[in-house]
C-alpha cells in the first residue's frame, strides 16, 4: 500500500482544501448550502480520491480515480471563477487559488 502523504499532488491538494475552507467561511450565509457546499465538495474530492486510490491495487483503478480528481479540479476552477465574478472572493485571493489549482492540474493530470 502506498502512503498518499508522499505524493506532491496530494500535498498541494491538501493545502488547497485548507485555503478554500478559510475563504468559503467568509461567503454570505445565503450561499452556505449552494456555492459554498459545492466548492467544498469539489475541493475535498481532489485529495480524497488520491487517498482512496492509494488503497487500491490495479492500474485501471488508479486511472479512474485520477480522472475523477481531474474532473473535480476543473469543476473547482470554474466555481472559483464564478465566486470571483460574484464578488464573494477578492481578485487577489481568487488568483492565488487559481494558481494552486493550475499547479495541481500540471502535477498530476497532464
Amino acid at each position: 500500500m502506498v502512503d498518499y502523504k508522499n505524493y506532491n499532488v496530494w500535498q498541494k491538494a491538501h493545502q488547497l482544501v485548507l485555503s478554500i475552507y478559510k475563504i468559503t467561511a467568509q461567503f454570505p450565509k445565503s450561499e452556505q448550502f449552494n456555492l459554498v457546499s459545492q466548492i467544498n465538495r469539489a475541493c475535498l474530492s481532489i485529495p480524497t480520491n488520491i487517498v482512496e486510490v492509494c488503497g487500491r491495487e490495479t492500474q485501471k483503478e488508479l486511472v479512474r480515480f485520477l480522472y475523477i480528481s481531474s474532473g473535480s479540479t476543473h469543476e473547482l476552477e470554474y466555481l472559483i471563477l464564478v465566486s470571483k465574478e460574484l464578488k464573494f472572493i477578492p481578485e487577489e485571493d481568487s488568483e492565488k487559488l487559481l494558481k494552486k489549482i493550475g499547479e495541481i492540474k500540471k502535477c498530476c493530470f497532464h
